[in-house]
């Protein structure tokens, strides 16, 4: 609908088909962002409540409604997807088809019995779970970040294949409600698309709820004595252990959907994963189609599904030539406590800059007053610049309210010159949170003076042997 509405303002004659195999809405609202958020919430509050002891506030979390907290999800998704419906369902410009839909034909579409055309096509086909080919999985049967959300009774026990974002926030959750979760991830860092900074503390953190492996195959899965069991490889040495638990999570990532619509058939080129083939317009080696969202398998967020929409809109509709611009692409990890990021990160920036031109800012929230009233220790603002410009090329956060902090980063990426002035400028409130941001860009670091800094920091603050 991101992209249907201002179509049909702009042009109020037109007509318009919505197709959609799944319930209107898309991945985010049916069975992404949406309803994982709305359970990590509660998580938050649980954990939230055990800190409070740490200042003198005697709490007890009596219990924990798994039911509920699942009925209160569904009941707020399903209105949603319900309005949508009755959205496209009673528009007179929309002929909405809740069916499969394939090419047969350059600009042809079969939908269930009916065939159509249009010289105007936009591919929102979205993306699916991967599932991983281990051997004996299927047997032994397993849950995708789909079918947690239908869970109706807590597992006492997951085993988590996977040490990504999903697997992170998904365990996080489980944990919180109770489970004792074990995440198996086969990279040598948990959430590997973070800095390693930012993957330190949340494994930290985190590892204080659950257990995390990594650098783990999982070679085989099984059942036995009334569990679920997955047997593990350590990539490095080989050696072998096995995580029995109730149920098992599949959480590797997700890959594309095109197979279903045979974009061959229309002209429409994939790359060798899979994945639909844009230009820097978003359009498909088709003229007229376009794709955007998870279809091109670049950026996998609805954030980004928005702006290419707006992208598309302008290069399809109003006919100008707008190219899509990533440059600062921000991201979440909605996690006790959250991470976020935006843009390169430092081994990207070095990479580009070299060493010699790139800079880092860093600070620690708990050496501001809100920080230190909060207790939060050891986490922190990092900033990347391109040293000659003082651009900010990156920014990453692990800490309480990091979704929120960094937004003031990426708005400052989308200024003219892309740089700290105007932040270094700004008034703060004192002392509130935000305060880490700007000391973050004022504490700056050449990389190798950087490392030696967090080295240092490390020695002081590790404990005697």
């Amino acid at each position: 609908m991101n992209i249907v509405d201002p179509m049909i303002r702009e042009n109020p004659k037109m007509k318009v088909a919505v197709i959609d195999k799944d319930e209107p809405g898309g991945i985010c609202l049916t069975r992404g962002c949406i309803p994982s958020k709305i359970l990590l919430y509660p998580a938050e509050l649980v954990r939230l409540t055990e800190k409070a002891r740490e200042f003198g506030i005697a709490t007890e979390i009596a219990s924990i409604n798994f039911a509920q907290i699942m009925t209160r999800m569904r009941s707020l998704i399903d209105k949603d997807i319900d309005s949508i419906r009755r959205g496209l369902s009673s528009s007179e410009n929309i002929d909405y088809f809740h069916a499969t839909a394939e090419f047969v034909a350059p600009y042809t579409l079969k939908v269930g019995d009916e065939t159509m055309t249009s010289k105007l096509i936009f591919l929102c086909i979205g993306s699916q779970t991967n599932i991983p080919p281990i051997k004996g999985l299927a047997e032994a049967g397993f849950l995708t970040s789909d079918e947690v959300l239908k869970l109706k009774k807590l597992p006492k026990s997951v085993a988590v294949i996977g040490g990504g974002y999903i697997a992170a926030e998904l365990g996080h959750f489980l944990a919180a409600m109770g489970s004792r979760v074990t995440i198996v991830g086969r990279n040598p860092q948990f959430i590997p698309e973070e800095e390693p900074e930012v993957s330190d503390v949340l494994r930290r953190e985190l590892g204080r709820h659950m257990t995390i492996l990594t650098n783990k195959e999982v070679q085989e899965a099984g059942t036995s004595r009334g569990l679920k069991r997955l047997l593990a490889s350590d990539r490095k040495s080989g050696k072998t252990e096995e995580v029995a638990a109730e149920e098992i999570l599949v959480a590797t990532g997700r890959g594309p959907t095109s197979g279903i619509l045979h974009p061959e058939r229309g002209g429409v080129e994939t790359d060798d994963h899979g994945w639909i083939k844009v230009d820097e317009y978003l359009q498909t080696t088709q003229p007229g189609v376009w794709a955007m969202g998870d279809a091109d398998g670049r950026f996998m967020f609805k954030h980004v599904a928005n702006y290419e929409s707006e992208v598309v809109y302008n290069n399809a509709v109003l006919k100008q030539k707008v190219k899509v611009d990533y440059h600062a692409v921000p991201h979440a990890v909605f996690t006790y406590p959250e991470a976020a990021g935006v843009g390169m990160k430092e081994r990207d920036a070095v990479e580009k800059f070299g060493k010699e031109g790139v800079l880092v800012g860093f600070y620690k929230y708990e050496d501001t007053a809100k920080g230190e009233a909060m207790a939060a220790k050891d986490y922190f603002v990092k900033v990347i610049l391109e040293k000659q410009t003082e651009r900010i090329v990156g920014a990453h956060i692990a800490g309480p309210y990091a979704s929120i902090l960094i937004q003031e980063l990426i708005n400052a990426m989308y200024t003219g010159d892309q740089g700290p002035g105007d932040l270094r400028r700004s008034i703060y409130i004192h002392p509130a949170l935000n305060e880490v941001v700007q000391r973050a860009l004022y504490n700056v670091y050449e990389v190798e003076e950087y490392h030696h800094m967090l080295s240092h920091r490390h020695e002081q603050e590790s404990p005697p042997q």
